[in-house]
């Protein structure tokens, strides 16, 4: 399964932007049919997103489609259009239950996966199934929803109960969590220390809404050359000791801490593009 530090998202109005992002270095780009796109221009973004997926080049950057919500005006000829896209990933907004998937997995094929957005209190309760779903790849925080619904601060006190849930939920499940994209463009400081918090509560990545924010992502979700080493210096004492109990330069090594030292190398993986 690709591991996606970074995602990008891009308004499926905007077929100008659309390489630019491929050349950005995020992991992942999708082209957005939901937030992004003014209700007049539905039908507009759909062709252009639907045509661009059929069109673009062999790239090791995976493109996604945002479709709209179920129950919205344009849900059913999205899914039309998802149908025959030529996209590696779907994203659906406020996903609510487990069961909404099995529909999408047989109206969209079995091999290529979704990405539900947690966005709503009742997709919260509910994200342990949701995260377990069929074809489900990973999750996405919809955090400016999410503040929104419940009426609290976009801020991190206000949102970290959420934010907890999901990291152990998709924890759980083996997939990937990616937090909501920055607030605002142009705070390098600011998108560096938020990252970094979602980084170190368990989230696996970052979507972004700007290409100038891809970089300090993809630098914060890929492990330091030390933090490498001492990884592989781990898993090697404790292989030494036959996967017993070991110490290491005066700490204990002990299950545990080898699946963090594997995680840091899996992280190492995924950032060599």
């Amino acid at each position: 399964m690709d591991q996606f530090r970074s995602l990008l998202f891009t308004p499926a109005t905007r077929p100008n932007r659309f390489e630019r992002a491929l050349t950005s270095g995020a992991d992942a780009v999708c082209l957005d049919l939901e937030d992004a796109v003014a209700p007049q221009d539905k039908d507009r973004a759909r062709d252009e997103a639907v045509r661009f997926l059929a069109a673009r080049a062999k790239s090791p950057v995976k493109v996604g489609l945002r479709l709209n919500g179920r129950g919205t005006p344009w849900f059913d000829a999205d899914l039309q259009a998802a149908a025959r896209a030529e996209a590696d990933f779907f994203m659906i907004p406020k996903a609510s239950g487990a069961q909404e998937f099995a529909m999408l997995h047989r109206a969209l094929g079995e091999d290529r996966p979704f990405w539900p957005l947690i966005e709503t209190p009742e997709g919260l309760m509910r994200c342990w199934d949701i995260a377990g779903a069929t074809a489900v790849a990973g999750v996405l925080f919809g955090a400016f929803d999410y503040s929104a619904e419940v009426g609290c601060d976009m801020a991190w006190e206000p949102l970290l109960f959420a934010r907890s849930q999901l990291a152990a939920a998709c924890a759980r499940a083996g997939v990937q969590l990616l937090d909501a994209p920055p607030a605002a463009v142009g705070e390098p400081e600011v998108l560096t220390a938020e990252t970094d918090r979602s980084r170190r509560l368990g989230f696996t990545g970052r979507a972004c809404i700007h290409p100038d924010q891809v970089g300090p992502v993809n630098a914060i979700y890929t492990p330091a050359e030390a933090e490498v080493a001492h990884a592989h210096q781990v898993i090697a004492a404790f292989e030494a000791a036959a996967g017993g109990p070991v110490l290491m330069d005066g700490k204990l090594i002990e299950l545990p801490v080898v699946r963090t030292a594997q995680r840091v190398l899996e992280r190492a993986k995924g950032g060599q593009r």
